[in-house]
């Protein structure tokens, strides 16, 4: 089993949209070197045509 880490000893990102620090989650693991934003609502936010289905509500 992987040795217990503090989060302060987790590598750090800053979210293109956002730029607010965010932290490696294990979910992550496999593509930490890919992932851009904090949250789904960042990486939402920062899309150029939202997708269709947002576009018809509004």
């Amino acid at each position: 089993m992987a040795k217990m880490r503090s989060k302060s000893e987790l590598p750090t990102k800053l979210c293109v949209h956002c730029l607010r620090p965010f932290a490696w989650r294990k979910k992550w693991a496999r593509d930490w070197e890919k992932v851009k934003y904090c949250s789904q609502r960042c990486r939402e936010a920062a899309l150029p045509n939202p997708p269709k289905a947002l576009s018809k509500t509004l």
